[in-house]
């Protein structure tokens, strides 16, 4: 098991649809730690850190989301692992 953490930046229309849930409900479940929240630009943020098979589970997952989004663009950044030990939440 390698531990990773990312932070992503989600464009299109992935505010009003039920984004942050249904990246929070995916995380959870993949057991996951970080964040998901709203930007006032329109995006939605997220950082998840756990194994990086899982991570890029909910990449392929955050691509699609919800039927009501569509997302347009990701912005994946790779970053230094932090040890975050609180589960993963919205903001």
């Amino acid at each position: 098991m390698m531990e990773a953490r990312v932070h992503i930046i989600v464009h299109g229309l992935v505010q009003g649809v039920g984004f942050r849930w249904f990246v929070a409900r995916e995380a959870g479940r993949l057991g996951l730690r970080g964040f998901v929240r709203n930007r006032t630009e329109g995006t939605v943020e997220l950082e998840a850190e756990g194994d990086r098979s899982l991570i890029e589970a909910l990449i392929a997952h955050v691509k699609v989301g919800p039927r009501s989004s569509q997302v347009r663009d990701l912005q994946i950044v790779w970053q230094e692992l932090q040890k975050d030990t609180k589960p993963f939440e919205i903001r």
